[in-house]
């Protein structure tokens, strides 16, 4: 039987202090990094902890040891200790730390879901979000594998995701065939459903928002003229910035073999309707009847 393997990966700090351990002459740079990051470590626990308690401060030594271990990572430096024990030498612990919180703050910025809302602008909200992010991936025990930087990683790219599907939302939104709608308030991948399902017809309109009876409009006109719907689509993406086609051929693979056959069928037309509503409509959807 094989046994499984697992690969101890400490924070990207405590490498780098590993890697001046091993130098001869280290007393100074060891003594100038301590007193760093005890700094660092009291302003932590002053905004982020408690600095009165000794739990408090452990806290915030696990999130400045995370915090500079991502700066680290996101660096462009060689992978390699030395590397970035060299690079954490010349810029100096608080300079490199305050690099960490600036990914932690430009990740806070983008959007964790395809909703936007109006007080997703508050700044109290965005307070409190800097600092569940900040905690969430910068908290680094030295006693444990660190997957801060992995998760860092991974909520950036699902953050740049959702930023994209709402950027595209929004133009759609901006070239609505009954002109532009203005709501401040956006399900971005009910947008996208919206105007993917209605292009089918092929009528060359662009539909962000939909209410019921244009949904059965929309049911009926198609069982009706049967129109082909590669052609529908891509006439709608001939009208759409390159940027975006990706995030719509997506959804039209998605939907292709769902809801589109469903249109189709011979299902009742209350049930598909409902369908939409429930499952891809979402906040855009404008109720015309009970």
């Amino acid at each position: 039987m094989q046994l499984a393997s697992f690969t101890n990966r400490p924070p990207q700090l405590l490498q780098s202090l590993e890697a001046l351990a091993q130098r001869t002459h280290h007393q100074e740079a060891a003594e100038t990094l301590v007193q760093e990051l005890s700094g660092i470590t009291v302003l932590v626990a002053k905004k982020f902890t408690n600095d009165r308690t000794a739990e408090g401060i452990l806290e915030a030594f696990y999130l400045t040891l995370g915090c500079i271990s991502l700066a680290l990572s996101q660096a462009d430096i060689a992978e390699n200790d030395d590397a970035k024990l060299a690079f954490l030498l010349h810029h100096g612990a608080e300079h490199v730390f305050q690099m960490g919180f600036r990914h932690i703050k430009e990740l806070s910025s983008l959007p964790y879901n395809a909703f936007v809302f109006a007080f997703d602008r508050d700044p109290v909200d965005q307070q409190r979000n800097i600092k569940l992010l900040f905690s969430k991936i910068c908290r680094a025990d030295p006693n444990s594998t660190w997957h801060g930087d992995e998760e860092f990683r991974k909520e950036n790219l699902e953050r740049q995701a959702n930023k994209k599907i709402i950027e595209c939302a929004k133009w759609l939104r901006k070239k609505h065939f009954n002109g532009a709608i203005q709501d401040t308030d956006l399900d971005a991948n009910a947008v996208i459903s919206i105007t993917v399902i209605f292009s089918i017809l092929g009528d060359g309109r662009i539909v962000a928002r939909a209410g019921q009876k244009e949904i059965e409009n929309l049911i009926n006109r198609a069982r009706e003229l049967k129109p082909d719907v590669d052609t529908g689509w891509e006439k709608l993406l001939n009208k759409i910035p390159p940027e975006y086609h990706l995030i719509l051929r997506e959804r039209m693979q998605e939907q292709r073999d769902t809801i589109i056959k469903k249109i189709f069928s011979k299902t009742k037309i209350n049930t598909v309707i409902s369908v939409i509503q429930k499952e891809y409509a979402g906040n855009e959807l404008e109720v015309d009847y009970p």
